[in-house]
């Protein structure tokens, strides 16, 4: 097998070329990065015409046997790339398509009409998708092919030198990190602290991410709150120092693939306060990793986060568990060698 991954820029931040950039030192196959879309500052469509000719040139003269396509399920991506999976099907390639971001507006808007979604993307060999959920659609639109589950990664070096250790402290910190938009549930998590820092003084709550909500939220908590820590965009050391001192991640989003964040925080020993959305429901066990909450209600989420606050027990065998999973199941090395498995196997 000699591989051609379309991916979006390393440079760029976004999960699939976060993805990417943790699966690189361990292929263990012949691969080969081909950066398609936006870069350099320009919008994709500026870069579109040479994208498809560059590839056309892979096909023909590169000796790739198989594409690996990364769209997301987004109107402009689907479209650039059901013209990729038609040029490389054109060249005898085996295709498989990996799904990532997984736009609710646009599943009703295929649901209305799939023939066209069918139509483009049933000349693939085979789906791999991050949510049971994911697939249910894909089959309900007809599509015939085989499809199986994968998931994100963990970098290994975001564990170098991390060793987990029980806590018991007398303080209480949540943290929040993520893109600062309403969708992720931001709203629900500042309202979730306002409830829990009026039972439980010793809580503080840490924001970090960046987003088109951030100057209002900081507005809110500056006029409501007290104790809320505004990180900014993290990464490398700061983003560990995230992990390390908080002592629940709460992510009360409206929907996700599967949020690397969350399992980020297990590999560090972070209970999970959630919500059941994407690949999340499919492993998730509640009560032993934390808690996926039904409800966008505050209340709800400040209820099961108060079954961990001041019971040092409870923390420390949830944080266990989760750091314990998380080492076994979701780190880049073990990752890329499923993904291989999977796409050898067409």
């Amino acid at each position: 097998m000699k591989l051609i991954i379309n991916i979006p820029h390393l440079k760029l931040q976004g999960g699939v070329s976060s993805h990417y950039k943790g699966l690189e030192p361990f292929w263990s196959v012949s691969k080969d990065y081909n950066v398609i879309g936006k870069r350099y500052g320009l919008p994709g469509i500026v870069f579109l015409p040479y994208d498809y000719l560059k590839f056309i040139l892979l096909c023909l003269f590169g000796g790739y046997t198989h594409v690996l396509l990364n769209p997301s399920l987004g109107k402009n991506a689907i479209k650039r790339d059901a013209v990729f999976l038609k040029i490389a099907k054109l060249f005898q390639k085996k295709v498989v398509v990996f799904f990532h971001g997984w736009s609710p507006d646009m599943v009703k808007k295929i649901n209305n009409q799939p023939n066209a979604f069918l139509s483009a993307y049933n000349k693939a060999d085979k789906f791999i998708v991050l949510a049971k959920s994911i697939k249910s659609d894909l089959v309900k639109w007809g599509i015939s092919k085989p499809i199986e589950l994968s998931t994100t990664k963990i970098n290994e070096e975001l564990l170098e030198d991390f060793m987990w250790q029980a806590k018991s402290n007398k303080t209480f910190q949540l943290l929040f990190l993520s893109r600062i938009e309403t969708y992720k549930g931001i709203y629900e998590a500042l309202k979730t602290y306002q409830i829990l820092k009026a039972q439980y003084p010793n809580c503080s709550l840490t924001i970090a991410g960046d987003g088109s909500q951030l100057d209002d939220v900081k507005s809110y908590a500056k006029a409501h709150l007290q104790e809320v820590s505004f990180l900014g965009h993290v990464s490398n050391d700061k983003l560990k120092s995230a992990f390390k001192n908080a002592d629940v991640y709460l992510l009360p989003s409206y929907s996700e693939g599967m949020p690397t964040t969350v399992l980020e925080a297990m590999a560090f020993g972070l209970p999970i306060v959630s919500r059941p959305v994407g690949g999340l429901v499919d492993f998730f066990e509640n009560d032993k990793m934390g808690y996926l909450v039904e409800s966008l209600e505050p209340q709800d989420f400040a209820d099961k986060i108060a079954l961990i606050i001041n019971n040092d027990t409870k923390l420390n065998a949830i944080a266990q568990y989760n750091h314990n999973y998380a080492k076994q199941h979701f780190m880049a090395s073990k990752v890329v060698k499923q993904l291989e498995k999977k796409i050898a196997n067409v």
